[in-house]
């Protein structure tokens, strides 16, 4: 009995030494695997980093990883201090090493609060108050419906009397959208994303829900640009949700006998 309870201890013992040995065996792999070859300390992301991420707040996204020298990739970043106010101008992978060439100035960044503007039109922005802006829901990308209306004293500059509001331009591609102060707009993505992150604090979020205006920017042909300028100028502007699938359609312009017509 006793000899057999020893044995039993012996062999555990024995497994137990096993397990660390080749425990220790796994974990200095990599370090054997290295021990000739000249090597470099590199950046690499550890976890996904969305377009537009500061180059202040990469540090909680990356670590520092040994790699051999050949494998270290041109124009990686040593110092995340060297980067300055750059954001990261696509969305980060985990594994891939930290490059200079995927981030950009961040006055620079084309993300998603803007969208390129079509070959042959220009842009106009006007500021708008947040009821004029479907409540603040309108972002790069979508088109809208532009309703405008023009009073007595807009309509008396050309020597004609009366008002009213037309929708007078169908399906307009919204390029940009910024808060009053300038700063991009979040899509509903990233204001999702960035809230169940904990990214955003609570002064950022009452200064986005409470902004009393909003400085949108269309792409238009020229002429229609002149006349967003004097709606602007000397009327009012209203936008509508106005997606490729919307139907399109106009009373012409609507006056005080058409609205309790």
């Amino acid at each position: 009995m006793k000899a057999r309870l020893l044995g039993g201890i012996a062999a555990l013992v024995v497994a137990i030494i096993g397990t660390v040995l080749l425990f220790n065996y796994v974990q200095g792999a990599d370090r054997r695997a290295l021990a000739n070859t000249e090597t470099e300390d590199v950046l690499v992301v550890k976890q996904e980093v969305a377009a537009g991420t500061p180059a202040s707040q990469l540090s909680q996204y990356v670590t520092t990883k040994t790699v051999p020298r050949t494998a270290v990739a041109e124009g990686v970043v040593e110092d995340l201090g060297s980067l300055g106010s750059k954001v990261t101008a696509v969305g980060l992978k985990p594994g891939e090493q930290l490059l200079s060439s995927r981030l950009v100035d961040a006055n620079t960044f084309l993300g998603p609060a803007r969208v390129e503007v079509p070959e042959g039109l220009q842009e106009i922005t006007v500021r708008l108050s947040i009821d004029r802006v479907v409540g603040g829901k309108v972002q790069a990308g979508d088109t809208v419906g532009v309703f405008i209306s023009l009073g007595d004293g807009a309509s008396s500059a050309e020597g004609e009397g009366g008002s009213g509001t037309q929708l007078t331009f169908h399906k307009v591609l919204v390029t940009a959208v910024q808060f009053s102060s300038g700063q991009a707009a979040q899509t509903q993505g990233e204001a999702t994303q960035a809230s169940s992150k904990g990214a955003l604090n609570a002064d950022s979020q009452d200064k986005q829900t409470t902004s009393d205006s909003y400085l949108i920017t269309f792409a238009r042909n020229a002429v229609d640009a002149e006349k967003l300028v004097y709606a602007a100028e000397f009327g009012k502007i209203y936008l509508s949700k106005e997606p490729a699938s919307a139907t399109e359609g106009t009373s012409g312009v609507v006056n005080q006998t058409k609205v309790f017509r």
